[in-house]
């Protein structure tokens, strides 16, 4: 709870327009009200009128301004200077700045205050009364609609309405099981396990190890998994390979367990699932299994289909079939963005879709070329390996081919398999790369060392090229093959990479090469020619150089995370942003990616070419103030890098 402790305001003049008509104060304040929103929009004499009896007040730096639970019967605007609003625990919660109002919520319901308010610097406040702001709500539809959410920004707004509305982020995954988890003993025959499964009509069954040694806090035994055995082990491992029916589950057990947490939210469960192409999780606590979800669990929950197209391209036994189910993939990212799901959700989703389709061509080309001759890597890069890939994408990848890997003996197969893979990939939607960034490319199939020794040089010269493929390249991951070496790659591109004060400092220059289209007004700049004339390019003027932001301080921070929203969890704890730019950050980037998300779905909808711009105009004025809102983040995010980072600046 924020102290009640500070000294009252000190009030230094009260203005009434009736008294000094021609007050040039007063017509300041006229000047100043007007010209934020919503009071723009409202008829002269009703500013005159509100700004007439306008009370104003000073408040020192560190002065608290509204105590919660306080009686509250004024709207509050600042003048100038800067205030800090709180959650009722001390947290903070949000900053504003001059032209931004506070105080509405608690004249809207219940004349108290919900979230303290502090002076942050010496401050100037217009104090509007009560029932002048309700009597405006009450006769202005539009002026009333802006402030019928609360002191968050209009992002803020957004992005908590839109996990509100989403019960994939409020209903635990535990709650949607209706069975208790099935378990055996590792040293038990598959016709037990089959018996079992029947019995208790179910589709899996936990295998533990011996349990003696093992106890809870409350001294009772627990069951640690070592396994678990599902219909399709059963059917793929004991009767395809006619094993006999007294084999033990611990010859035919899935070993490599992914489970999630006991608490976990649905969404988490269906992300595991849609990453590691699983039908069952094992819930955990305190490493006992307490159930077990199936996908039937959660389709059955939710009507999202994400997961069942990713079973459906695995088993596609052609490219035709691929290219066939990928006319689906624009109908699952909109049926999400209809239900609610957030944009990580899509991205994660989408871009485990593009995913499967590269995996399921790679063995593909696997059964028509024949076992590769020496292992290889298949990487993802860009958007894919950030996990925020959307509906208009190319196609950035990559291989890392094993150490023993010989030009003359082994170069013509991965020619074959890369242009095999590209090739499928550019039928089932994936464009090829404009600038070439793909397998196909000789290029970009190196050995480990090989790719090392690109990413030291791109590192130790940062020339605009390089700077230009660290863009690229600097996110990774492996798609299939050794992932271990995508993963040793990325510890190195890290380290090399946080060490390096003037790659850094070239990094962020770069970073600001792409600026938000917002003018010295703070108007939108749009598009002056081409086929999007009127429009704003989401993803280049937006996303693209927000991500560019995230990973600057990503690589500073030593973070192996690729997501941007992982990355800036886990920059959160260090002293690389000041305090509450992490939420702003985050906050921006989900309301840009959501926008950009209902683009497409739009577009898709409506049977258009779905892209990446949108004209500003055919927003409600809700939109366009989030979108600058937003631009104005990214715009101030990207002025922090430039004295931030610096090739003398310790960091």
């Amino acid at each position: 709870m924020v102290e009640n402790s500070d000294p009252k305001p000190y009030t230094v003049i009260v203005i009434s327009l009736q008294e000094w008509p021609m007050s040039t104060e007063i017509q300041d304040i006229i000047t100043f009200v007007s010209a934020h929103e919503p009071f723009g929009d409202l008829p002269e004499d009703e500013i005159s009128r509100l700004c007439g009896e306008i009370e104003v007040s000073y408040f020192q730096a560190g002065t608290q301004i509204l105590h919660f639970g306080a009686g509250i019967d004024s709207l509050f605007m600042i003048r100038s200077g800067s205030v800090e609003v709180f959650r009722r625990t001390g947290e903070l919660y949000n900053r504003l700045e001059p032209g931004h109002v506070f105080g509405q919520m608690g004249i809207l319901m219940n004349g108290h205050v919900r979230y303290p308010v502090r002076a942050l610097e010496d401050s100037l406040i217009y104090r509007i009364p009560g029932e002048i702001f309700l009597d405006l709500c009450e006769k202005y539809g539009e002026f009333g609609d802006y402030f019928e959410v609360n002191e968050h920004s209009t992002l803020q707004q957004v992005v908590l309405h839109q996990a509100d509305d989403n019960d994939m982020t409020t209903v635990r995954v535990r709650d949607i099981v209706q069975r208790e988890p099935v378990y055996l003993d590792a040293d038990a025959t598959v016709h037990e396990c089959a018996q079992k499964m029947t019995e208790q009509r179910v589709s899996s069954v936990v295998v533990f190890d011996q349990v003696g040694d093992h106890e809870d806090r409350d001294g009772d035994a627990v069951h640690l998994p070592a396994g678990i055995v599902t219909d399709r082990d059963l059917r793929m491992r004991v009767i395809a390979e006619a094993l006999p029916y007294d084999t033990p589950l611990r010859d035919i057990m899935s070993t490599d367990l992914i489970t999630v947490g006991h608490d976990a939210y649905v969404y988490e469960a269906m992300l595991l699932m849609l990453r590691h192409n699983v039908h069952h999780l094992p819930l955990v606590r305190r490493h006992q299994v307490t159930a077990v979800v199936a996908l039937s669990d959660i389709v059955r929950h939710d009507s999202q289909n994400s997961l069942l197209l990713v079973r459906g391209i695995l088993a596609q036994e052609s490219v035709d079939g691929l290219i066939e189910l990928s006319s689906q993939v624009a109908s699952v990212m909109a049926r999400m963005y209809r239900e609610g799901a957030n944009s990580h959700m899509i991205g994660t989703a989408m871009s485990v879709i593009g995913r499967s389709f590269k995996q399921r061509l790679l063995q593909l080309a696997e059964e028509s070329l024949g076992p590769p001759p020496v292992p290889y890597c298949f990487l993802a890069l860009g958007s894919m390996a950030r996990e925020e890939q959307l509906l208009v994408t190319d196609q950035d990848n990559a291989l890392i081919l094993s150490p023993d890997y010989r030009e003359d003996e082994h170069g013509e197969y991965f020619k074959a398999l890369a242009d095999f893979v590209c090739d499928g990939l550019n039928a089932c939607g994936y464009t090829y790369c404009d600038g070439g960034i793909m397998a196909s490319n000789p290029k970009y199939r190196l050995t480990l060392q090989g790719w090392k020794q690109q990413f030291s040089d791109w590192i130790e010269n940062p020339d605009p090229q390089a700077l230009l493929n660290a863009s690229i390249f600097f996110d990774l991951s492996g798609v299939d093959g050794k992932i271990a070496w995508a993963e040793q790659l990325t510890r190195f591109i890290v380290n090399k990479s946080k060490k390096n004060k003037p790659f850094l400092a070239a990094l962020a220059r770069n970073a600001l090469n792409r600026t938000p289209p917002l003018g010295f007004f703070k108007d939108f700049v749009v598009e002056k020619d081409g086929r999007q004339r009127y429009s704003l390019n989401l993803k280049r003027r937006g996303t693209a150089p927000m991500v560019d932001v995230i990973r600057v301080h990503a690589l500073a921070e030593g973070s192996l995370a690729q997501n941007s929203f992982d990355r800036l969890e886990d920059i959160a704890d260090s002293d690389l942003l000041p305090k509450g730019k992490r939420d702003e950050l985050s906050d921006a980037l989900e309301y840009l990616s959501m926008v950009r998300i209902r683009q497409q779905v739009i577009a898709i909808e409506s049977g258009e070419e779905a892209d990446n711009t949108l004209e500003p105009e055919k927003l409600s004025g809700k939109e366009r103030r989030g979108l600058k809102e937003a631009f104005q983040v990214l715009s101030s995010a990207q002025k922090f890098l430039k004295f931030r980072y610096t090739a003398n600046t310790r960091m």
